[in-house]
C-alpha cells in the first residue's frame, strides 16, 4: 500500500517546511501595539541561524480589526515592516487571521458581544471582510509562504468546553469554504489552512465539528497541533507520528502545526529528546513541515495575560528571555542541517505490504453505539503502531472507512472490538488470496453490549467458541504466560512470552475456545489456547484470544512488551520485507528513499541509556553517511542515527 509523504510546493517546487510559530518577546501577544522593530529584527535573526527561517505569525484579532467595518492601519503598517524584516532577511511567514486564541486565555474584539462565530450570518460576513482585507494588503508581499485561517477556533469558540463544543459539521465545513474563499477573494494564491488543531473525530474519537474529510477538499495542508501527555514514553514519543498517519485523508501535505514543550515542565535534555523524537519520527511518519512552539519566553511578561495566569506558557521558547537557545533549539538546528544534506523534500517513504486496521467506529456514529468505543480504538491501534514499529515492520495505517488495501500481505486487527460486517468479509477473501489476518479479542471496557461484534467467528478461525451470554470470562492471574507449542516466526517452540495484565473488570478477560479446524500456536499457563491459526486458500487467518494491546495501551511504562515479538513473527509468516532490522525493540528502524535512489535507514533510539545494536540488512550494505563501514551503531539516550543502505 501506498504510505504518504506529500510535500507543498513553492515555485512549482516540493518544498520543506521547518519553522517556528512567533511572538515576540516584546509583547507576546501585544506585539503589534509595543512593535520594537530591533529587538524583533534580533529574535528572526536568532530563528534563521538556528535553521529556522519560516515563522507562523499572528493577526491579535482586537488589535487588527477594532470595529466591524475597520482595519487598524497602523497595525497593518506594523505587520508590513514584520514582512519587510523577514524579506531581508530571507525568511517567511505565515499570517494567522482569527487570533482570539493564545496561551490560555479568549481575547475578543469589543464588537463581537458573544456573537456565534459560525452560525451568525453577519458574523461570518464580518469574518470574511477582515480576511479578505488583510489577504489584499499583504498577498503580494515575497515573505508570505501561506495562510491560516485561526489559531485553535475549536477552544476560541467554545471556551467552557475546552473546544469540544458540539457544532454541526456542515456549518463548519460552510464557514470555512467562506473565509478561504475570502483569501483567494483577496488575491491569496498561497497555501491556506485552518489552524483549528486538526482534533477532529476521524484522530481523535470526539467530533468537535471540524471533521478532517469535510475540511480535508477545502485545505491545502493539513497542520495538526500535538501536545499529548502519556504515561508511557515509548507511545508520548510517536504520538506525533501516529497522528500523521492517521491524517492520510485527501492526499494532502502534513505539517505539524505546533509542538513543544514548556521548560516548566521538563528539563533541558529531556526537551532536546523530547524534539528529537517528535521530528525524527513524524519525518518517518509522512510528515513534511514542522514548526515548533515557539521561539522565546517571556519573562518580561509576567504581570501580562496569559502569563500572569498561566506561568507555565512563558517558557515554551527554544530560546531564553535574553535570546540565548535552549537545548530545544539545537535540535531543531540539527534537524534542519539533515534535511538539506539528504534533501528532505526529495524523500519518499517505501510501499508497506503490512497494514493496521482502524476500526470505522473510530469516526462513525453508526446508531446505537457507544461512543467511548471510538477512543478505545485509538488507543489500541496506537499502542499496535508502538508494536510494530518495535518489529521493525513497515507498516501503513489502513482506516475501514476507506477500504481495505488489496495489496497488502498482513493485515492486524488489533483488540478490536467492532469492525463492519462486509470488512470482516473482505479480510477472510485477503486471507484466501494469500494474506495473514490477525485479530485479537476484545469486548470493550465498559458494561453495555459486552461480547465480540464479530459475525461467524467459529468459521472465521477454525474455533469453538465457549462463552455465555453477558458475561465476560475474566482472567484471574496478574500476568498471562504465554507458551509456544511450535516455532513461530524467530519465536522458538518451548519459549514463553509474560504479558501483563491491565484495564477494567470487562476488559481484563479472555475468549475461551477450543480449537476446530485452527492449529494452537501457544497457550498459557493454564493450558488454555492463546494464539490459533486457521490455514485458508494461500494464506491465515491468526486468533489471539487475549487483548495484548489493551493491556499494553492501558498500562503506564508499558513499553517495550512482548506483543512486538507476535507482530515480529507473523510478519515472517507473511513474508513482509524488512529492510533493516535490529533485535532490541528499544532500537526502531525505518528507510526513506531519495528521488536519486539512494536508501537512509533510520535508527531512533527509545532508551534512556546509551545503547549499542548491530542493525541486519540481509541483501544489502550499511554505511555511515560519510561512507565509512558500519558494523555496530552507539546511540545516544533517545539518540537518532541515520546510515545509507546499498542493495547488493
Amino acid at each position: 500500500m501506498k504510505r504518504p509523504s506529500a510535500h507543498l510546493t513553492r515555485d512549482g517546487r516540493p518544498a520543506t517546511w521547518i519553522g517556528v510559530n512567533f511572538w515576540s518577546r516584546a509583547g507576546g501577544p501585544r506585539m503589534w501595539a509595543r512593535f520594537d522593530a530591533e529587538v524583533v529584527r534580533a529574535e528572526l535573526i536568532a530563528m534563521r541561524d538556528l535553521g529556522m527561517p519560516l515563522t507562523r505569525s499572528f493577526f491579535y484579532w482586537p488589535d487588527f480589526m477594532p470595529t466591524p467595518a475597520t482595519i487598524d492601519e497602523e497595525m497593518a503598517g506594523r505587520y508590513r515592516r514584520f514582512l519587510d524584516l523577514h524579506t531581508e532577511l530571507g525568511m517567511t511567514t505565515i499570517p494567522t487571521f482569527l487570533v482570539g486564541h493564545m496561551s490560555g486565555e479568549n481575547w475578543d474584539p469589543a464588537w463581537r458581544e458573544g456573537r456565534d462565530l459560525y452560525r451568525d450570518v453577519w458574523m461570518v460576513a464580518r469574518q470574511a471582510w477582515y480576511v479578505r482585507e488583510l489577504t489584499a494588503r499583504f498577498a503580494g508581499h515575497p515573505a508570505v509562504e501561506a495562510w491560516l485561517l485561526s489559531n485553535e477556533v475549536p477552544i476560541y469558540a467554545h471556551e467552557r468546553t475546552g473546544g469540544h463544543g458540539e457544532n454541526d459539521p456542515a456549518v463548519i465545513a460552510s464557514w470555512a469554504q467562506i473565509l478561504i474563499d475570502a483569501v483567494r477573494a483577496g488575491g491569496g494564491t498561497q497555501p491556506v489552512s485552518i489552524g483549528d488543531g486538526v482534533w477532529g473525530l476521524e484522530v481523535s474519537g470526539s467530533d468537535n465539528g471540524f471533521r478532517v474529510r469535510d475540511l480535508a477538499p477545502l485545505v491545502d495542508f493539513h497542520g495538526p497541533h500535538v501536545y499529548r501527555m502519556e504515561t508511557d514514553p515509548v507511545r508520548q514519543n510517536l504520538a506525533a507520528a501516529y497522528l500523521c498517519e492517521l491524517l492520510d485523508i485527501g492526499g494532502k501535505p502534513v505539517v505539524v502545526e505546533e509542538f513543544g514543550v514548556t521548560s516548566d515542565y521538563v528539563s533541558g535534555a529531556n526537551a532536546a529528546a523530547y524534539y528529537r523524537q517528535v521530528l525524527h519520527n513524524s519525518l518517518l511518519a509522512g510528515a513534511t513541515g514542522w514548526l515548533c512552539w515557539n521561539n522565546t519566553d517571556y519573562d518580561d511578561l509576567v504581570e501580562q495575560a496569559p502569563y500572569s495566569h498561566h506561568p507555565f506558557e512563558m517558557h515554551f521558547g527554544v530560546t531564553d528571555r535574553h535570546g540565548e537557545p535552549k537545548p530545544q533549539a539545537y535540535e531543531m538546528r540539527a534537524f534542519a542541517d539533515l534535511a538539506g544534506e539528504l534533501g528532505v523534500e526529495r524523500l519518499a517513504r517505501p510501499d508497506a505490504s503490512a497494514a493496521i486496521v482502524v476500526s470505522s467506529f473510530l469516526e462513525a456514529r453508526y446508531p446505537f453505539t457507544d461512543s467511548v468505543d471510538a477512543g478505545l480504538v485509538l488507543s489500541t491501534t496506537r499502542q499496535a503502531y508502538v508494536a510494530a514499529k518495535e518489529a521493525d515492520i513497515p507498516i501503513g495505517v489502513a482506516r475501514e472507512a476507506d477500504g481495505l488495501p488489496d495489496d497488502v500481505g498482513l493485515f492486524l486487527v488489533p483488540s478490536t472490538k467492532a469492525l463492519t460486517g462486509p470488512t470482516w468479509r473482505a479480510l477472510v477473501t485477503a486471507a484466501e488470496r494469500g494474506a495473514i489476518v490477525y485479530a485479537s479479542y476484545f469486548v470493550g471496557d465498559h458494561g453495555p453490549q459486552r461480547g465480540l461484534w464479530w459475525p461467524g467467528l467459529d468459521e472465521m478461525f477454525g474455533v469453538v467458541k465457549q462463552t455465555r451470554y453477558g458475561l465476560v470470562d475474566l482472567l484471574a492471574d496478574p500476568v498471562v504466560e504465554v507458551t509456544f507449542r511450535v516455532p513461530f516466526g524467530r519465536i522458538a517452540a518451548g519459549e514463553t512470552l509474560v504479558f501483563p495484565v491491565g484495564g477494567t473488570e470487562t476488559a481484563r478477560s479472555y475468549l475461551p475456545v477450543e480449537p476446530d479446524t485452527a492449529e494452537v500456536l501457544a497457550t498459557d499457563q493454564h493450558g488454555r489456547p492463546v494464539l490459533l491459526r486457521r490455514r485458508t486458500g494461500a494464506g491465515a487467518m491468526v486468533l489471539a484470544t487475549i487483548p495484548f494491546e489493551y493491556f499494553a495501551a492501558v498500562r503506564p511504562e508499558a513499553n517495550p512488551e512482548p506483543t512486538w515479538r507476535i507482530y515480529d513473527a507473523l510478519a515472517d509468516e507473511a513474508g513482509v520485507r524488512r529492510p533493516v532490522r535490529v533485535a532490541d525493540p528499544r532500537v526502531m528502524c525505518a528507510e526513506l528513499v531519495r528521488d536519486d535512489g539512494t536508501r537512509f535507514v533510520w535508527l531512533v533510539s527509545q532508551s534512556p541509556e546509551p545503547i549499542e545494536v548491530m542493525p541486519e540488512a540481509p541483501g544489502s550494505s550499511l554505511t555511515r553517511r560519510d561512507g565509512s563501514a558500519v558494523d555496530s551503531v552507539k546511540l545516544a539516550p533517545y539518540g537518532v542515527e541515520v546510515l545509507v543502505r546499498a542493495e547488493a
